[in-house]
C-alpha cells in the first residue's frame, strides 16, 4: 500500500501555521505549566487526526459499511479516549483546563476540517475510478 503524505503534510502545515499565529504569546507571555498545557493539546489533537487517517487510509477502498464502521465508529472511540485522557491530565496532571482544553478544541476543529476534505476527495477519486 502506497502511503498519500499529503493529509500528513496539511496537518504540519496547520501545526506551523497556528503556532506562528499564536508563538508570542507561548514564548513571552504565559508561564511554562499554561505552554506544556497547550503543547499536550496540540499533541492530543495531532495522534487523534492521524489516528482517523490511519483508519480512512485503511478504509477507503472496502465497502460503505466497513469505511463507515472503521471512521465513524473509530471516531466515536478517538472521542471516547480523548475525553479519558483529559480528565486524567486535569485531574492528576493539574494541568490548566483553559489551555488544555482550548489548544486541543482549536488544533482538534482545524484538523476536523481537513479530515473532512480529505475524505471528500478521496471518495471522489474512488468514484472517478
Amino acid at each position: 500500500m502506497k502511503i498519500d503524505w499529503s493529509f500528513p503534510r496539511q496537518i504540519a502545515i496547520a501545526i506551523v501555521i497556528i503556532l506562528m499565529i499564536g508563538g508570542y504569546h507561548l514564548i513571552m507571555v504565559w508561564n511554562a505549566m499554561t505552554v506544556k498545557a497547550i503543547i499536550v493539546g496540540m499533541l492530543l489533537a495531532t495522534v487523534n487526526v492521524m489516528i482517523g487517517y490511519a483508519a480512512i487510509e485503511y478504509s477507503i477502498g472496502k465497502s460503505t459499511t466497513t469505511f463507515f464502521k472503521y471512521v465513524i465508529g473509530g471516531m466515536g472511540l478517538r472521542l471516547v479516549f480523548l475525553s479519558i485522557l483529559l480528565v486524567i491530565l486535569i485531574k492528576i496532571f493539574s494541568l490548566p483546563v483553559l489551555a488544555l482544553v482550548g489548544s486541543m478544541g482549536i488544533f482538534y476543529m482545524v484538523f476536523l476540517v481537513l479530515e473532512v476534505l480529505y475524505i471528500q476527495r478521496k471518495v471522489e477519486i474512488k468514484q472517478q475510478n
